[in-house]
């Protein structure tokens, strides 16, 4: 991605039952499918969402 260091996240869990809360967060994230995969910039609030979703999200790359 862009200049700066990324992180590859992973979706282990289904949203399925989840509050509306977690699903968006999912699709913040760029994740709406299971085993999905997204580099995305690591910064603090990409580190929250992950943070808000252990159950969903596995981080694969630091």
């Amino acid at each position: 991605m862009a200049d700066g260091k990324t992180l590859v996240v992973k979706q282990i869990g289904s949203p399925i039952r989840r509050d509306k809360v977690q699903r968006a967060t999912l699709i913040g994230l760029g994740l709406n499918k299971m085993n999905k995969e997204r580099e995305l910039l690591d910064t603090p609030e990409v580190r929250g969402m992950i943070r808000k979703l252990p159950h969903l999200v596995r981080v694969i790359g630091e």
